[in-house]
């Protein structure tokens, strides 16, 4: 992880620029395992390098894939085919990564070879349970040191299950999983959500040639997925778009501060990633998409934020797997909206990189908002001004809380100081230049 060293943030005045945010993280995850599960060698364009995407290359290379970056800033998968891992030597370390972690953990699975996978003290207190359980159903063995943690080893099948399979909470890292490990099984691996989850995995494994196939329900919002078994995946040429869930907190920076104006080129815009698009403009911001060319199957879109005034709202519960990575960021945004904006359904949250429900509160009120905890989310009490500030604020070793403590400090009165920065370069590398460019005064407390 990067240095270790205290960050603050205080208002300066608008933030001002056209800017482009580092490519998708969900995306990056994919286009490198999957490329390596294909035949033939993948050319990867805007990849984000952050050290979980990094500690994916390093894990894969330890499974005897060769992953090379040209001259160009192009990444060369040349991939080993389906089921073509080889049985590592060394334990993977994935470090925070917990899509690498869920995702290998799949691929592996689907491999007739044993690998030990282990991260860091975050991702070792992440339950995986809902990952283990059902590609223990399709044959693979599993060897936790603790119940249901990592670190474990995984001794995967030849011939994995096909299964069908209902997901009790819609998750697309845990669907991944069961799709990737179902790539070697004779036959279909059916998954049934209740809520559709995000589906880079189902759109990235048709590019690469496998027959998958979605079928939605237009009265529940219900999803079964279909894959096809033992098809072979042909190597593909993939463009990243860049990350929504990073342009996140340049919008909520611009929606915050009087008289901002930013244009974010080129970001992806899954309609499955974007609910906190829809809650801002039921909120009142003033929020342009200029639509453009789709990049492997994915929507992109340039984004025009302006400064606006916000009135609070109630979130719908069930737009939670839509925006799950951006509630932070919405907090952080209703302290400054007029009234109250309730946010509930997110008890996925206290299962992420940190509690993040109790560390978002703690953020909130260590600054002066008025919030209110609850199991599965919060109410937050807008004061339709900048809020106080003057405070420290922990990290909790989470990239999304740290970035969202930023944000809040270049609005606030007198500005914040989160405890570690190092965990931003987990997902957003050049965050804090990005901002500088657009005229945030962020700096090290240090100095």
């Amino acid at each position: 992880m990067s240095a270790k060293y205290p960050l603050s943030s205080r208002f300066r005045g608008p933030l001002c620029g056209t800017v482009c945010v580092p490519g998708d993280k969900s995306i990056s995850h994919r286009a490198l395992i999957i490329g390596s599960l294909a035949v033939g060698n993948t050319k990867i364009s805007g990849l984000l390098e952050s050290e979980d995407v990094m500690a994916t290359v390093s894990a894969l290379r330890k499974l005897g894939v060769n992953i090379s970056r040209d001259t160009n800033n192009c990444w060369l998968v040349s991939g080993v085919g389906v089921g073509g891992f080889k049985e590592p030597s060394e334990i993977l370390d994935l470090g925070n990564a917990g899509t690498a972690a869920r995702l290998l953990m799949g691929a592996i699975s689907g491999c007739p070879i044993t690998a030990f996978l282990t991260g860091d003290s975050s991702l070792c207190s992440r339950p995986m349970a809902r990952v283990t359980e059902p590609l223990m159903l399709m044959g693979a063995e599993m060897f936790p040191r603790s119940k249901n943690y990592l670190p474990l080893g995984i001794r995967g099948q030849i011939i994995p299950m096909p299964i069908e399979y209902d997901l009790k909470v819609p998750s697309a890292q845990v669907k991944s999983a069961l799709l990737l490990c179902g790539l070697s099984s004779p036959g279909k691996v059916i998954i049934h959500e209740s809520i559709q989850s995000r589906d880079h995995t189902e759109r990235m494994l048709k590019q690469f040639g496998n027959d998958i196939t979605t079928e939605l329900d237009s009265k529940t919002g219900a999803s079964k997925i279909t894959l096809t078994g033992q098809t072979e995946l042909v190597a593909a040429n993939i463009n990243v778009p860049g990350d929504f869930s990073s342009a996140a907190f340049l919008i909520a920076a611009a929606l915050m501060i009087p008289d901002s104006e930013v244009t974010i080129k080129n970001v992806g815009v899954n309609r499955l990633r974007v609910g906190l698009l829809d809650t801002l403009l039921e909120m009142g911001a003033k929020i342009s998409l200029f639509p453009k060319k789709n990049e492997n199957a994915e929507p992109v879109a340039d984004i025009s934020v302006c400064y606006s005034k916000l009135s609070g709202i109630l979130v719908p519960a069930d737009r939670s797997p839509l925006m799950i990575d951006e509630y932070p960021i919405l907090a952080v945004i209703a302290s400054m909206a007029k009234g109250k904006t309730e946010m509930r359904g997110l008890g996925e949250l206290r299962l992420k990189e940190s509690d993040r429900i109790s560390a978002t509160t703690e953020l909130l009120r260590s600054s002066g908002v008025r919030v209110e905890e609850h199991e599965d989310g919060l109410t937050v009490h807008g004061s339709n001004n900048p809020i106080k500030g003057g405070t420290i604020i922990p990290t909790h070793l989470d990239h999304r809380i740290g970035m969202a403590a930023i944000v809040l400090g270049l609005s606030s009165k007198s500005g914040v100081t989160i405890d570690d920065i190092s965990p931003i370069s987990t997902s957003f590398p050049g965050f804090v230049e990005l901002m500088q460019k657009l005229g945030a005064d962020i700096y090290s407390a240090q100095e």
